[in-house]
């Protein structure tokens, strides 16, 4: 069986949130954060860090 990769992160997503309750705040924070990092200067050092 063959899942998308966008629906894997949000199955995972939602269920990190509904066990682990963070704030609404820190998740905001985390996704905007790397949606900024993604875009800079320090992504490819993310990228190797990451793989």
């Amino acid at each position: 069986m063959d899942v998308p990769l966008w629906l894997a992160l949000i199955a995972v997503g939602a269920l990190g949130i509904k066990l682990v309750r963070p704030p609404m705040w820190l998740v905001v924070v985390l996704l905007f954060g790397g949606y900024l990092l993604a875009d800079s200067f320090l992504a490819p050092a993310v990228d190797s860090f990451a793989k």
